[in-house]
């Protein structure tokens, strides 16, 4: 395809995705500025402010994925330090007014597939060549099967995601609605448009309260343990054993 100078001038992306990048160069700059709060930290001293706040999360995340996950995986905590900020603000933001992340497909399709990526690098990094063996068990005809059931944690994590933030988004728009339609049979003595927005502000924040930050914290945690949970089983038994084996033998000594 040739060049087109206009190809740029057409790119219009939605408020979803500009929140989304926004959110992002928000954490990224968090996490410079954590960063150079520890290279300048006094580690002989009790760490204060954000700097404590980074290390309690990096502490529990990483208690977390070896509970979870078990040994070997003891650096995962610091890929979902990087992920459920984002994941939580982006169910959450909509409490605001702004727009929220996850009701575009392209959000929770890419975080999606960011679990697809490390469940199959981490097959591929215990299984070397013996991971397209999985694709041909228990015989060569269940080949198309094998290839078809690879996408599913794809599918169902980004299908997941997407449809708990359209639901509270269209379920918030109809309550909106009803009370606009309420108030405005009630206060129809005031100015048409006005009359609408006297009982939408007071029920409403409960709603959101519940399809924003409840929602959004249940969803957050599914994601996470289905992450760790998928990424872990990739893990052979035979590998699984010998880490463990070797976890006791150090503990001993």
């Amino acid at each position: 395809m040739p060049y087109n100078s206009e190809s740029f001038k057409t790119f219009n992306p939605t408020g979803e995705i500009i929140m989304a990048l926004i959110l992002i160069g928000v954490l990224i700059v968090f996490a410079i500025i954590i960063g150079i709060l520890a290279k300048k930290a006094d580690f002989k001293k009790k760490p204060k402010g954000l700097l404590l706040l980074a290390e309690w999360a990096v502490e529990k995340l990483d208690a977390f994925t070896k509970d979870t996950m078990g040994p070997g995986f003891e650096n995962f905590g610091g890929i979902l330090l990087g992920i459920i900020p984002f994941l939580f603000l982006s169910f959450t933001i909509g409490i605001t007014g702004l727009p929220t992340p996850m009701a575009n497909l392209a959000v929770p399709l890419s975080l999606a597939l960011v679990t697809f990526i490390l469940i199959h690098y981490t097959s591929i990094r215990y299984t070397k060549w013996r991971y397209f063996k999985r694709y041909i068990d228990p015989i060569p005809i269940f080949a198309p099967i094998n290839l078809l059931s690879m996408w599913a944690p794809l599918i169902s994590m980004t299908l997941r995601m997407f449809g708990n933030a359209i639901v509270g988004w269209v379920l918030i728009s109809l309550i909106n609605s009803l009370l606009g339609n309420i108030s405005a049979a009630i206060f129809s003595f005031a100015p048409t448009g006005l009359n609408t927005i006297f009982i939408s502000p007071i029920i409403t924040p409960v709603f959101h309260a519940y399809f924003d930050l409840v929602s959004g914290f249940i969803q957050s945690m599914v994601f996470v343990f289905l992450t760790c949970l998928f990424v872990a089983q990739e893990r052979p038994e035979e590998v699984e054993q010998e880490v463990a084996l070797a976890t006791r033998k150090e503990m001993k000594a």
